[in-house]
This record gives C-alpha cells, sequence and structure tokens, in this order.
C-alpha cells in the first residue's frame, strides 16, 4: 500500500514529460515555428538598432564601426534641450488625448445603440455604413479631407451657408486638431465598434429577463446589466490604448499637415521622420532613435500605472 502511494506520489522526469508533451501536440509547435521565426527576425532582432541612440551613428561606418557617444545621453539632452521639445510633447499629449476623450467611447456608443435596435434589416445597413469608411485608404482620406477643407470645399460652402466665410481649413492651425480626431472618428468608429458588440452577444440573456420581470425599464437594463458586462472589454482595450498614447499616428498628420501648421500638429513621430527622411542634408539618425526610445519607455510607464489602476478599480488588466 504504501508503495503504490510512494509510486504514484514519485515525480515524472522532465525529459519524460516534455516527449510526452511532444508527442501530443507535435503539429502545434510545428505551426508555431513561422511565428516565432517572423517575430525573431522583424520584432526582436532589430531591437539591436536601440544602440544607435548611444552612438555616434554614420551611416558609412555602419553600427558596430560608429563611435560611443560622449557622454551616453548626449542625444537624448539633445531632445531635452531642444527648441521644440515642448511644442512636440504639447502637440502630441492633446492630439492623442482629445482622440482618447472622444474617440474612445465613440464604438462603445455606437454598439450600445446598434444592440438596442430590433429591426435586423436596419441594423445590418446602420453596421455596414458605419464599416466603409475604415476600408478607405489613408491617403484617399487624406485627399478627401484636403478637398473638402479647401476655400472653395464643401466644408467652407456649408459654413457660408451658415454665414460664416470660406477658407482653407488645413492651413489654419485651430483647426487641425477638430479635423483630426473628427476624421479619425468618422473612419474607426464603425470597425472598433465590432469588438463591443461581440462583448454584447456573450452577456447572458437570463439577466435581461430577470431585470423585466423586476419591473427595470430598458435604460436601467442598459446601466446595471450591459455596461457592467462591457467593463472587461472596455478596460482592456483602453489599457492598450493608453500604451499607445504617444503614438500618434503619424502618417495621417503627414499627409495632412504642412509648415503653416506644425505649431498644433507637429508632433513626436512626424518629427522624428523629418529628423531621419526630411530630406535634410545631415540625417540624425542617432537622435531619431534616441526619441523614438524615450517614446517607448514613456508608452510602458503609461501601459504599467493604467494596468495596474484597472487592476485596483475593476479587476479587470492585461496581467
Amino acid at each position: 500500500m504504501k508503495a503504490d502511494v510512494a509510486k504514484k506520489g514519485k515525480q515524472v522526469p522532465l525529459k519524460k514529460r516534455l516527449q510526452k508533451d511532444w508527442s501530443m501536440n507535435k503539429w502545434k509547435y510545428i505551426m508555431l515555428i513561422p511565428v516565432l521565426v517572423y517575430l525573431a527576425l522583424f520584432c526582436y532582432k532589430p531591437m539591436y538598432g536601440l544602440v544607435i541612440a548611444f552612438k555616434d551613428f554614420k551611416i558609412t561606418r555602419g553600427i558596430d564601426g560608429s563611435s560611443w557617444a560622449n557622454p551616453w545621453y548626449k542625444w537624448f539632452l539633445n531632445f531635452f534641450t531642444d527648441p521644440y521639445f515642448w511644442r512636440l510633447i504639447k502637440n502630441t499629449f492633446l492630439i492623442s488625448g482629445l482622440t482618447i476623450l472622444f474617440g474612445f467611447p465613440a464604438p462603445i456608443l455606437l454598439a450600445l445603440m446598434i444592440n438596442e435596435v430590433k429591426n435586423s434589416k436596419f441594423k445590418r445597413t446602420v453596421q455596414t455604413i458605419t464599416y466603409m469608411p475604415y476600408f478607405i485608404s489613408m491617403v484617399v482620406l487624406c485627399g478627401l479631407l484636403k478637398t473638402f477643407c479647401m476655400q472653395d470645399g464643401l466644408f467652407s460652402q456649408i459654413a457660408q451657408l451658415f454665414g460664416g466665410t470660406a477658407q482653407n481649413y488645413l492651413a489654419n492651425p485651430k483647426y487641425f486638431r477638430t479635423i483630426y480626431v473628427l476624421s479619425d472618428i468618422w473612419s474607426g468608429i464603425g470597425w472598433n465598434s465590432i469588438i463591443y458588440l461581440a462583448a454584447l452577444s456573450g452577456i447572458d440573456q437570463e439577466q435581461y429577463e430577470a431585470a423585466r420581470v423586476d419591473g427595470a425599464n430598458r435604460l436601467q437594463q442598459m446601466i446595471h446589466i450591459t455596461l457592467p458586462g462591457l467593463v472587461p472589454t472596455i478596460m482592456i482595450l483602453f489599457i492598450l490604448r493608453m500604451g499607445n498614447i504617444l503614438n500618434v499616428g503619424y502618417e495621417k498628420i503627414l499627409l495632412l499637415y504642412n509648415a503653416s501648421t506644425y505649431e498644433t500638429a507637429d508632433v513626436i513621430s512626424t518629427y522624428t521622420y523629418r529628423l531621419s527622411f526630411g530630406g535634410s542634408g545631415n540625417p540624425m539618425y542617432s537622435k531619431s532613435t534616441a526619441i523614438g526610445l524615450f517614446n517607448t519607455l514613456i508608452n510602458v510607464c503609461f501601459l504599467l500605472i493604467t494596468n495596474a489602476i484597472s487592476k485596483r478599480a475593476t479587476d479587470s488588466g492585461l496581467f
């Protein structure tokens, strides 16, 4: 009896456990190989290039042939003392903050409204219409915006109907952020609502039936059942969004801004792009790499802080 118990309690050697696991999941591991190769080649290997931030990089010498910066934080200090530093920080946080403030709740509200619609044909029509802008190319979207914002464009004509004056809105710094945020909401609201609609479909319908029996109206059901059911999904997406707070969509800004709107439109990513590929005679790869590393570290800090707050407040988090 004691011998049997001891035999059962004896730990299986690691080698045998691995062999058993391989025999059971062999094809899963084989299918995983291309993904691991992709991550190694295109995600982890390029990280070696971060050392450029600590070197006086010369493209003709390569990374290993370039000398180390003296002091090692030379390019970070160069950025922090840059005359455009505070403008870049302010614009980046403002544009990203406005996008989160108005753009993040928009798909949630759309999903809640679509969820309340009982006519399936009307619901599908609304979903199709709101999804369509997401599939418009960024270049085409920005081309449309430029055309609409011209002095004789659609927006100027609408403004004149209400007693306003015609002007080129994209040449006016005070309108750039508004145009950016509203166009971002318009292009992404339908697509971003998909995940919330999927989360809504997973809520137990018996809760709604019990609420109706207790006399709860539609608004009360939404407040006490629907929204709490969405909280985990909302928090996960919010944490991910905060983890990219400084990663403003620079492609769109590059396509829309011009020298007259740098005051309100220039952000960290567009400045970094101009340093490396802006056509100047002396591209500053080391400084742009240092800025990118700084950008990443700030994003990680926001991710960790938001995740900690979410875990404490709602028990939902990434880790």
